[in-house]
């Protein structure tokens, strides 16, 4: 006879998560229900609603932490320039795929068949491009077009962290999904932040003194000013 403890039990939540996806893959996700969730985990529905409100949730269990957990990383500061400090939040978000990568792909997979699916993901990433508008609504406020700034930016953090993310999901979880985002983040900070200077240096400004006659046309200092700068 085994001496050995018997392994402890998922937490219920988790528990719920693994059954869905268990009925998930062996009937689909159409004729999958509640109650086969419930009876396969051993637990009454009042459980399931407890953490799940609705059969789409329990597809995308990790959301609202991860969404809590973000929001917060981007109210813990004002110093940071405020592009770098959405590209740094988002890799929460990726962070949150790639600490799973087998739930991860199952859960595109089911994605790609189920429509409604689909609709409910895209509505996940609305509520992460709208955090990412309003942290930056707010720091770029009384800038000239500060709103449409940040609108825009937001969006293109987004769509980076979407094209990293499906192609990391798309080799099954076999790629480097940070060094992706990190790539396709570079050409939003060129955009929109700059280039970020060594740490505790302060970024050379190139400063030009032409003198010129009063009168004298503008391609004559425009040509005196190339001239210089081919100089230096």
């Amino acid at each position: 006879m085994s001496t050995e403890p018997a392994a402890p039990k998922p937490p219920m939540r988790d528990a719920l998560v693994a059954a869905a996806f268990q009925l998930f893959l062996e009937r689909g996700y159409e004729q999958t229900t509640v109650d086969d969730i419930v009876a396969l985990a051993g637990v009454g529905r009042r459980s399931f609603f407890r953490y799940f409100p609705s059969k789409e949730d329990v597809v995308f269990p990790d959301h609202e932490r991860c969404l809590a957990d973000m929001t917060a990383f981007l109210a813990e500061s004002s110093d940071d320039e405020p592009v770098r400090r959405v590209c740094d939040a988002v890799r929460i978000v990726l962070r949150m795929y790639t600490e799973n990568p087998t739930f991860s792909v199952q859960r595109y997979r089911l994605t790609k068949q189920v429509p409604g699916l689909r609709a409910y993901e895209l509505s996940v990433v609305w509520r992460y491009e709208r955090a990412f508008a309003d942290y930056l609504r707010d720091r770029l406020a009384g800038r000239p077009d500060g709103t449409l700034r940040a609108d825009v930016v937001a969006a293109a953090v987004a769509a980076a962290h979407n094209n990293a993310l499906r192609s990391w999901l798309r080799s099954d979880g076999e790629g480097d999904a940070s060094a992706a985002l990190d790539h396709a983040l570079g050409y939003v900070q060129q955009a929109f932040a700059g280039p970020r200077a060594p740490h505790g240096e302060e970024e050379p400004e190139d400063v030009v003194v032409i003198v010129s006659r009063r009168g004298a046309p503008m391609w004559r200092v425009v040509r005196e000013i190339e001239s210089t700068l081919e100089q230096d």
